[in-house]
């Protein structure tokens, strides 16, 4: 059941696509360089106000806002005021995700996600989606392990009679639940077959499953600071919680009934190795599992090698699991 602010956010993401509203979400890198320039003063009017507010996360004028909107916004306590009280700006960001059943609209926080319970999607949640639609067979009960926004899951909700979304992060499962609603309300899924659960991986998901799907954080945590969930994938290369989402559900899939595990993730290539290719080697051939790996883009977040921690890395490259049991 969604309470008064989520309903509000549900109606908010539903006019906005009805209106048109299309924002692409980019790399955190990107994002930041767009908002170092001005607003454009050549493109007024309500379709550049409306991607600014809820896209580029850019202050703008609460008057200036259609009626409605403001409204939802304001029942949906998503605005906080400039430190003069001239402008706002909103708590939250839409993206939207083109597909065969048409525009898909997601909620998630508004830029910059430093919060440590930030949600985020991104230019992973993109090529995650396109990877499942091709990958992904029809299944009885899927589980999308650190679903996020949700997107993975209500993207395959048309493949399986149920799918559960599940999250170690409460902040992360809010957001789900609107995204649930406003799938429900384009008509993509019917509101019965999803299930949302807070696990530690697939900890509190039980009974049996036949699918697993996940796009884990990937990246190592900060130096010297507190780690983002979206983001931090533990140990000193990231690679941990991907390797924890492996073998668990290597582990639930076995037996006669069987199953798929789809892993969507970013490795370090360190002398020409894949370390997470590595390190799974074992428990995928001891499972009796038959796999492929798949390069999806050879170098995603270049910036991060700058760091100590990736000291000996040539590149992170985003990479795609799949591997079928039974």
């Amino acid at each position: 059941m969604l309470d008064a602010r989520q309903s509000a956010l549900v109606e908010l993401g539903t006019a906005l696509l009805s209106s048109g509203y299309r924002f692409v979400t980019p790399t955190p890198e990107s994002h930041r360089r767009v908002l170092e320039r001005p607003a454009d003063p050549e493109a007024p009017g309500e379709a550049r106000l409306l991607r600014d507010a809820f896209g580029w996360s850019r202050f703008f004028p609460l008057a200036r806002l259609p009626s409605r909107l403001r409204g939802l916004a304001g029942a949906a306590g998503i605005l906080d005021p400039a430190p003069d009280g001239a402008l706002v700006r909103s708590r939250v960001r839409f993206s939207t995700l083109e597909g065969p059943g048409g525009c898909r609209i997601f909620l998630h926080s508004a830029y910059p996600t430093t919060g440590a319970d930030a949600v985020f999607f991104g230019p992973d949640s993109y090529r995650f989606a396109a990877a499942l639609r091709r990958s992904v067979k029809p299944a009885r009960r899927l589980v999308d392990v650190g679903c996020g926004t949700g997107v993975g899951g209500l993207l395959l909700a048309d493949r399986a009679r149920e799918v559960v979304l599940a999250d170690v992060s409460p902040r992360a499962l809010e957001f789900a639940a609107v995204n649930s609603a406003l799938a429900a309300r384009a008509g993509a899924c019917a509101p019965e077959a999803i299930t949302l659960r807070e696990s530690d991986v697939l900890a509190n998901v039980p009974g049996e499953l036949d699918a697993v799907i996940s796009n884990p954080p990937y990246l190592v945590g900060p130096e010297g600071q507190g780690g983002r969930l979206y983001r931090d994938g533990g140990g000193e290369l990231g690679i941990e919680l991907a390797s924890r989402i492996v073998t668990e559900s290597l582990a639930r899939l076995g037996g006669e009934r069987g199953g798929q595990l789809v892993l969507y993730t970013g490795v370090p290539i360190i002398d020409g190795r894949n370390v997470l290719q590595d390190r799974l080697d074992l428990p995928l051939r001891q499972s009796g599992a038959r796999w492929t790996w798949e390069e999806l883009d050879p170098d995603v977040f270049g910036e991060e090698l700058s760091r100590p921690c990736y000291q000996r890395t040539e590149r992170l490259a985003a990479v795609l699991l799949t591997a079928e049991l039974g």
